[in-house]
């Protein structure tokens, strides 16, 4: 009898630890299916939001001179290399002059020339006048004997012939003295060239500044002429002025202004972060392919980068030092607009929904039995297609309901919001597609931590 007791009871004590276990395994989610959505949550509060528009570029001098050959020839002294500090009127490289000097000869000669020929045209015109005035005192004379009957008529004529011929040599001398000095003239604009020529066989620097590239070796010939641009020899920068060139979507520009601040990351120099303003912003885009379906419009946009902002990496005995060259690959976040504690919250929980959505339908789950098609189409005809912005809103029994808001500037972690809720609100942050597609006004949620809630996604 004593047994049996003994049993009984053993029975009932491990049917109540079987049933606590039962309750416990239950709220710890181990057994049984929970109908609670679990999401992550964030509380609503006020931010610093500073909008930025992110770009890429390389970091370039703000002032670069790429000097050409304006002459051809070989090159046959180089002056200088890449790094050298210039000052204008420098010379930098020289072109093989024999040519030009050749040239320089032939003009002087031709100039000489054509002097000589204007001499003898001038000394023809004298000869000229010269017999022209004897000629027109016997023809004055003969004309006067002609008026009295003195001399017949064909002895005038003869005379009045001298006198026409005498006056067309002076006209015949007064043009070739002016054909003389037109070639002259040719001849002395072709020296003038010719001098011009061979002092363009010496590169001169044009302003004060490094020599940031280098493009030919001696003995390279370069290709140089007056009706366009010949062979890029050296390019001088002015590196204590350097900028970044990035370009700028056409979505993103409008937002962008002359002045704005920027930060700029330079990849050459990791974890640091230089300051930058806005200096030109391009009227025109530069399109990647006009002919492209899938063209995308870009603007540039040049950073300067402030020099107080790296100034600790000039030594000091370099005034003149560059901690960037040109080309070096850079990220600039320009700030366009900065709101000081505004209501906010992360930008994950702002999602977009069908305005006139009513009640939601209840969420299905495994096992659950199809709606009716009859129900879906009467759900479907309550939406008008008009989408708006909203935040699911948790209440305190779990309860969340659909909130329309808002919103003003965003940066990369929080956005504004201008309408729609108060600070200490609790909003839904995750899961994306629980946020995005599948939460809806009245369901049921459970807030987990958001490493457990990951776990949870992964498993």
């Amino acid at each position: 009898m004593a047994s049996k007791k003994n049993l009984y009871k053993t029975l009932i004590i491990g049917g109540v630890v079987v049933l606590l276990l039962l309750v416990i395994a239950r709220k710890a989610g181990w057994i049984g299916e929970d109908d609670n959505i679990k999401v992550s949550a964030e509380s609503v509060t006020s931010e610093t939001i500073i909008e930025v528009v992110t770009a890429s570029g390389k970091v370039q001098p703000e002032v670069e001179v790429k000097l050409a050959a304006d002459v051809s020839g070989e090159v046959v002294d180089i002056f200088v290399k890449e790094g050298d500090v210039v000052e204008k009127g420098t010379l930098l490289a020289k072109i093989n002059p024999e040519i030009y000097l050749s040239a320089l000869d032939r003009m002087v000669a031709s100039v000489n020339t054509s002097k000589a020929n204007l001499d003898n045209a001038k000394s023809r015109l004298r000869q000229s006048e010269s017999q022209f005035i004897k000629t027109e005192l016997t023809y004055n004379r003969n004309k006067k004997l002609y008026d009295d009957g003195v001399i017949s008529a064909s002895d005038f004529e003869s005379v009045k012939s001298a006198y026409e011929v005498a006056k067309a040599d002076v006209d015949a001398a007064k043009q070739s003295v002016s054909a003389a000095s037109f070639g002259v003239e040719s001849a002395e604009a072709s020296l003038k060239e010719s001098r011009e020529n061979l002092n363009k066989t010496s590169i001169f620097a044009p302003v004060s500044g490094t020599v940031s590239k280098l493009d030919v070796e001696k003995g390279e010939r370069v290709v140089g002429t007056e009706m366009m641009a010949g062979t890029e020899v050296i390019r001088l920068a002015n590196l204590n002025e350097m900028e970044v060139s990035v370009d700028v979507s056409e979505s993103d520009i409008i937002r962008v202004n002359v002045g704005d601040t920027a930060a700029v990351e330079i990849d050459a120099y990791m974890n640091r972060e230089f300051m930058g303003v806005v200096t030109e912003i391009a009227n025109s885009a530069n399109s990647a392919d006009v002919m492209s379906s899938d063209q995308v419009t870009n603007f540039t946009v040049k950073v300067r980068i402030v020099r107080d902002s790296y100034k600790d990496l000039i030594p000091a005995d370099k005034p003149t030092y560059s901690p960037f060259r040109p080309g070096m690959s850079a990220t600039v976040e320009i700030q366009t607009r900065k709101e000081y504690q505004v209501i906010s919250v992360p930008i994950q929980s702002v999602t977009t929904r069908d305005s006139t959505v009513a009640s939601s339908k209840e969420r299905k789950r495994p096992g659950d039995e199809d709606e009716s098609p009859k129900q879906d189409t009467e759900e479907e005809g309550k939406k008008t297609g008009v989408v708006t912005e909203c935040v699911f809103v948790i209440g305190e029994d779990g309860t969340v309901s659909m909130r329309t808001v808002k919103t003003g500037i965003q940066d990369n972690i929080h956005i504004q919001i201008l309408e729609g809720l108060k600070k200490g609100e609790r909003v839904v942050t995750g899961p994306y597609n629980v946020v995005s597609r599948l939460l809806k006004d009245g369901d049921k949620v459970k807030v987990v931590p958001k490493d457990e809630l990951f776990k949870a996604e992964k498993k």
